[in-house]
């Protein structure tokens, strides 16, 4: 194998398919990238079994061939190399080795064969559609701040996709929930997606692709099957299993009697949040929220280091109500609104607290409240 590459192009593909190989691995081959070159192009490919992610780049290939090498080790070397150098990759008669030259510079790095990298079929893929890069990019910003970290409920560790066709509004819904904060937003149903199943896309795969799909606004190709799911766009393919488990019945924890309706602007509102929290214990970060008419008072109280209190003006014309959050979930939430206002929808101090966006309509949060 010998060709030779522009140092930029290399880097921003390795940066792409070295994310998904762990540092430590048990299986050597599984620290490597398999490079290989031929048509004119170089395809670099990274897996953690349950993962993959294959790049397909222009290159000038003087021989075909394949090899796999250190998957960091390679993207170091070359985020090291000078701007603008002509990268050249060879294998030779040192078969365990794989050449690289950049300039005056020069490495052998230690390659096993690629015979040895494992494939991961992704078998039939039978419902297919297309979407604009961004609108998947705003189905996972809207929403993978609510994946549970909790391994134990792994069902609850990722983004659960599913069509939903019933009404009038047909959309593709992406839901996350850790128990505590639930997001839901939806984008109106592509071509091909009715009657997809509901799959869970695990955590990793939904940081990769959102890392991805950074800066691309073509279309985006998903196909899906019972137990993997493959994303395709500008030259990549990310192909994932999916997390064996059933979703919980979300629709139970959305309230719809809610009639006490905040309406409050969302960046000083998020701001007030912040600074107030600041003297919150670490643990329980509560904050205690104080509404009355036309008032909103933001308080907290720690035995250890004292007490913060803030005053906002609201639209608010119903009875008072006093009820706490964590504020790093309120964060969080207002954290994803694009409209100037947030709508809260309360029940009572007890009861789950509906969000929603100004500017967005297809998108809902829940909070449920804390004791304080």
């Amino acid at each position: 194998m010998k060709i030779t590459i522009e140092r930029g192009a290399l880097l921003k593909s390795l940066n792409h398919v070295q994310s998904v190989v762990e540092r430590r691995n048990t299986i050597p081959i599984l620290s490597n990238v398999l490079i290989k070159a031929e048509d004119g192009q170089l395809s670099l490919t990274a897996t953690d079994l349950d993962i993959e992610v294959v790049e397909a780049i222009d290159a000038d290939v003087a021989q075909p061939g394949a090899t796999t090498a250190s998957a960091h080790t390679l993207y170091d070397i070359v985020r090291k190399l000078p701007e603008g150098a002509q990268v050249e990759l060879s294998t030779g008669a040192d078969e365990g080795r794989l050449q690289l030259t950049a300039g005056r510079s020069r490495f052998a790095l230690q390659s096993l064969p690629q015979e040895d990298f494992p494939v991961m079929a992704a078998g039939s893929l039978p419902h297919r559609f297309e979407l604009p890069a961004e609108a998947m990019r705003r189905l996972i910003d809207k929403t993978r701040f609510a994946i549970s970290m909790e391994e134990t409920r792994y069902y609850l560790n990722g983004i659960y996709f599913h069509a939903v066709e019933g009404g009038k509004q047909k959309s593709l819904r992406a839901v996350a929930t850790d128990g505590h904060r639930l997001a839901q937003v939806d984008h109106d149903l592509p071509e091909g997606a009715s009657g997809m199943p509901g799959v869970i896309v695990p955590r990793k795969t939904v940081l990769e692709l959102q890392k991805l799909l950074e800066g691309n606004s073509g279309t985006l190709s998903v196909g899906v099957s019972e137990t993997k799911i493959r994303f395709e766009f500008g030259g990549i393919v990310l192909t994932s299993k999916l997390i064996d488990g059933t979703f919980p019945d979300y629709g139970r924890v959305i309230p719809v009697g809610n009639d006490k309706t905040l309406q409050v602007d969302g960046k000083r509102f998020a701001e007030a949040v912040d600074r107030v929290s600041t003297i919150s214990t670490e643990k329980s970060r509560a904050v205690k929220l104080n509404i009355e008419e036309g008032k909103l008072t933001l308080s907290v109280t720690n035995p250890d280091s004292g007490s913060a209190t803030e005053e906002l003006s609201v639209s608010y014309s119903n009875s008072p109500i006093e009820i706490g959050f964590n504020a790093r979930y309120l964060l969080d939430i207002t954290g994803q609104l694009d409209g100037a206002e947030a709508t809260f929808a309360f029940a009572d101090s007890g009861s789950p607290t509906l969000v929603r966006d100004s500017e967005d309509g297809l998108a809902i949060y829940v909070l449920m409240p804390m004791r304080v």
